[in-house]
C-alpha cells in the first residue's frame, strides 16, 4: 500500500511539473505525448541511475523478503524494459545487446542501464504523437494502441525508481531524489 501510495506521489509530481511547464509556453505543444514522454526520461534517468550507483556492490542481492525480486533483478528488469518499451512507443528497433543477469557486476548492471536509457533518449527524440493511434503488440500477443507503451513506460520509470529508492532506505542509504539539494 506504502508503495502503491509513493509512485501516485510522484507520479503526481512529475505530472503537475509538466503541467506546470506546458503553461509557461506561450503556444500550443507539437507532440504533447512525445515530449512529456521525453521531460518523464530526463528525471528517471537521473534518479534511476543514481540509485544503481548508490546502492553497494555487496547488496545488490538484497531481497527485502524473499518474495521479493534482488536489487539485482531489479536492474535487470529495468535494462529490459527501457529497451523494448521505448522502442514500441518511438516505433524503432529495439537494440541488439547482451542479455543482462543477475549475476552480472554492479558495474555491468549501471553500464548496461545507461546504455538503456541512452536508447530511450535516442528512440524517443524520434517520436511524434502521429503513430500514437497503431495498434501494436505490447506483451504476450495482446494488441493495444502505441499510446499505451508510452504510458507504460511513464508509470514503469516511476514504479522502478520508487522500489529502488525502498530498496536503499531499507539499507540506509538516502535515495537521489531525498538527497539535499547542493
Amino acid at each position: 500500500m506504502k508503495k502503491i501510495f509513493l509512485t501516485a506521489i510522484f507520479t503526481f509530481a512529475c505530472l503537475f511539473a509538466i503541467a506546470a511547464q506546458a503553461q509557461t509556453a506561450a503556444t500550443a505543444i507539437k507532440d504533447p505525448v512525445a515530449v512529456s514522454l521525453r521531460m518523464l526520461l530526463a528525471r528517471s534517468r537521473t534518479n534511476t541511475l543514481g540509485a544503481i550507483s548508490a546502492m553497494p556492490a555487496d547488496k545488490f542481492s538484497y531481497k527485502p523478503t524473499p518474495e521479493q525480486m534482488s536489487f539485482a533483478h531489479l536492474a535487470v528488469h529495468i535494462i529490459g524494459f527501457n529497451n523494448g518499451l521505448c522502442a514500441k512507443a518511438a516505433d524503432v528497433a529495439a537494440p541488439k545487446v547482451e542479455e543482462a543477469k543477475e549475476t552480472d557486476s554492479k558495474d555491468k548492471l549501471l553500464e548496461a542501464a545507461t546504455a538503456s536509457y541512452d536508447f530511450c533518449n535516442e528512440a524517443l527524440s524520434k517520436m511524434d504523437d502521429s503513430k500514437l493511434g497503431d495498434s501494436i503488440e505490447l506483451f504476450g500477443g495482446h494488441q493495444g494502441p502505441r499510446a499505451m507503451a508510452a504510458l507504460i513506460l511513464a508509470g514503469g520509470w516511476a514504479d522502478h525508481y520508487s522500489t529502488a529508492a525502498m530498496y536503499l532506505r531499507l539499507n540506509g542509504i538516502l535515495p537521489p531524489s531525498a538527497q539535499p539539494k547542493k
